[in-house]
């Protein structure tokens, strides 16, 4: 009897888990788009808009639906999304046990990371970023001199020398994702929002923090004068639209209607109205 109740509970865990998860065609019958979203930057301002928000309404509408924004944090978007507990270590992911399915993809500003694509299916890029090295600029220690990517990178590591580095697990900002050319640094993980990571190296709580482009264009518009971009810490990199995996119509749909706003070059203006400055640094990526 025990026995089966235990295979009961399984089997409704399950169901629990999956009978939310939808493609194409069940959220266009059942009329509403759930988009999963982490207030971030400028892709989810939490005021109602952001480049995401504006971006997947547009989606929205080109598929027929409803817009639904759906709240969650960086611990849990991806389980919101693929119904699992998911255990990120370094490249490597653990599932263990089911989630309530609570959405139907991922878009604030999610770069594509080696552990991620095992469990999600991205879209095509839509936003460049990199992991830069930002400080006080206050801070005695100078921006390193470019000279190429690999090498502004070594050069960058070894800034971290003797410091106090405030981080943020489960997102890019994690330095267990990359192989730094000097280790000789302590790690602080951050538990509170990343918008707030700028602040609290200004209060003293770390000598300098991990950001991604987005983030730290951000900052230095909040802070003007007020913060120092060292280096990079990573190679350029990526972000897109989540996944699941067992979504291929919904993934398909979405990137046809990034290709078109992006022929017309309405997204370009998108991207202009919140990050107007990215075109200064990656001119390349948003070509009209």
């Amino acid at each position: 009897m025990k026995r089966i109740s235990i295979l009961v509970a399984i089997v409704l865990s399950f169901f629990v888990a999956t009978s939310s998860a939808r493609d194409l065609a069940e959220i266009q019958q059942e009329g509403v788009l759930r988009h999963l979203g982490v207030p971030y930057a400028n892709f989810i301002t939490g005021q109602g808009d952001g480049l995401s928000v504006e971006l997947i309404r547009l989606f929205s509408q080109s598929i027929g639906v409803r817009y639904e924004y759906v709240e969650t944090s960086w611990k849990h978007v991806i389980n919101d999304l693929v119904g699992q507990q998911v255990i990120p270590t370094g490249d490597k992911v653990k599932l263990s046990g089911s989630t309530p399915v609570r959405g139907d993809l991922i878009a604030n500003g999610l770069t594509i990371l080696p552990w991620r694509q095992k469990v999600l299916e991205y879209s095509i890029p839509t936003f460049p970023t990199q992991v830069w090295l930002v400080t006080n600029s206050t801070s005695p220690i100078c921006p390193i001199t470019p000279h190429g990517e690999v090498a502004d990178i070594a050069a960058t590591s070894q800034l971290l020398a003797k410091q106090k580095l405030l981080a943020k697990q489960n997102t890019c900002l994690d330095p267990a994702l990359y192989p730094f050319a000097n280790e000789d640094f302590s790690t602080v993980y951050f538990q509170g929002n990343l918008h707030d990571m700028v602040p609290a190296v200004m209060q003293g709580m770390a000598d300098m923090t991990l950001l991604d482009v987005p983030d730290a264009l951000v900052a230095i518009k909040l802070w003007p004068g007020q913060v120092k971009v060292l280096g990079p810490l990573s190679p350029q990199q990526v972000m897109g639209v989540g996944f699941r995996k067992d979504m291929p119509e919904l993934k398909r749909a979405f990137n046809a209607f990034l290709v078109a706003l992006q022929q017309r070059g309405d997204y370009q203006k998108l991207v202009k109205k919140y990050y107007p400055d990215v075109f200064d640094y990656y001119p390349g990526f948003f070509l009209d």
